[in-house]
């Protein structure tokens, strides 16, 4: 190990860097580390110098990653990370942790989660910054690269590096307003629903929808030589419900409780019709990438995060 060489490197520089990648921007950046412009951009230039790299370049209002950069963006959460639960001596205390967590959680999902944990976090951790994200380009390269701390998805297939902690399991159902045609009956069949126009909403995190891209109801419809009618195609869950409370557009979402319909929106769910197959139990659980694992106050927040979702199926 090149100590001598260690010695000339800040690592408050480190630290900037990782802002600077993740804000994408110096002013955003150093507002990030309580900093002033300037001094920010005294910073890159020192970090432009040690690394004998220019870094980013400008395009518009945004830096744009060189291929160092991009490099570095994978490899730096982690060390960085590393050091602090090496300087992390003793036992965690949540309450003197003072930090922000970025979270990306589907938005259905989000609206009963985030603000209990938030109660929860308010009294035990009131340092925690909780950051939510209702969408990601890449849900595994952004936990890699430090952008997400935390992802909640659906349970598939990841690398070694990914962890999966189960959260819930839910069934698919038909979201109808109270009084829609079909919702006195005891239950529906594929040719009933289909008669009536859909609302599109997507459960889960995506960057871009629209009425081409096909969810999992359409590709089992298509399978069936069946296809749907689309009158609305939407990541915004309030702007779903009230379509469907306002009209007698059907929703497919999840079975699992939620707050806002039961209070707001008089919504009737129905199981999925006995004709058209479907998966009868999906899965949620919450995502992390392997730098955090040892991390104290991500194990803790993993804690915290299944304490609330447990308190929420009792």
């Amino acid at each position: 190990m090149n100590l001598q060489k260690l010695t000339r490197l800040d690592l408050n520089l480190l630290v900037a860097l990782q802002a600077l990648l993740e804000e994408r921007s110096v002013t955003r950046a150093a507002k990030r580390l309580f900093i002033t412009q300037p001094a920010m951009s005294r910073v890159l230039q020192r970090l432009r110098q040690q690394l004998d790299d220019p870094l980013f370049t400008r395009s518009g209002n945004e830096l744009v990653a060189t291929p160092k950069a991009q490099d570095l963006q994978l490899r730096l959460p982690a060390m960085l990370d590393g050091i602090l639960a090496m300087v992390s001596v003793g036992e965690f205390d949540p309450a003197s942790y003072v930090g922000e967590i970025t979270i990306a959680v589907p938005e259905f999902f989000a609206i009963s989660l985030v603000s209990r944990l938030i109660e929860s976090l308010s009294v035990s951790a009131p340092g925690v910054v909780l950051s939510v994200l209702s969408d990601t380009d890449s849900v595994e390269r952004e936990l890699a690269e430090g952008i997400l701390d935390f992802a909640i998805d659906i349970d598939k297939p990841l690398g070694t590096d990914i962890q999966a902690t189960h959260l819930v399991n839910y069934s698919p159902s038909i979201w109808m307003r109270e009084g829609h045609p079909l919702a006195e009956q005891n239950s529906i069949t594929l040719d009933e629903i289909l008669e009536y126009p859909f609302v599109q909403y997507y459960l889960l995190i995506a960057k871009r929808v629209s009425a081409r891209t096909d969810a999992r109801f359409d590709k089992t419809l298509r399978k069936l030589g069946r296809k749907r009618t689309k009158a609305l195609v939407t990541k915004q869950f309030m702007t779903a419900m009230e379509t469907i409370s306002r009209s007698d557009c059907l929703m497919v979402a999840a079975r699992y409780g939620h707050t806002i319909e039961e209070n707001t929106y008089p919504i009737v769910r129905k199981g999925f019709p006995d004709d058209l197959p479907h998966e009868q139990k999906i899965t949620l659980v919450l995502l992390q990438h392997e730098r955090t694992f040892e991390s104290p106050i991500h194990r803790w927040l993993v804690s915290q995060i299944t304490e609330v979702i447990m308190s929420k199926e009792d």
